[in-house]
């Protein structure tokens, strides 16, 4: 999306997802001049939601904000194993 991002991520009980969002507007506001606002909105995944389904929500984002026709058109997705 032009005007934010969306993610799934995976903490553990050790990590904090706080220092982990933190460290990752400093990394790529240095190395892409990215302005970031202050804070961030996490929602955690509740019993009866399940991942596909948010992993589905986020993907067809920039087809509901009409930016692309078909969610496979969208360039900017990386997942983890999937040839990286």
């Amino acid at each position: 999306m032009p005007d934010h991002l969306h993610g799934l991520i995976g903490v553990d009980g050790r990590d904090s997802l706080s220092q982990l969002i933190r460290d990752y507007k400093r990394i790529t506001a240095k190395m892409m001049g990215i302005r970031w606002q202050r804070n961030f909105f996490d929602h955690r995944l509740r019993h009866d939601e399940s991942l596909a389904e948010k992993s589905a929500y986020v993907c067809q984002n920039p087809a509901r904000a009409g930016l692309i026709r078909n969610e496979r058109d969208w360039p900017y997705v990386f997942i983890p194993g999937k040839g990286d």
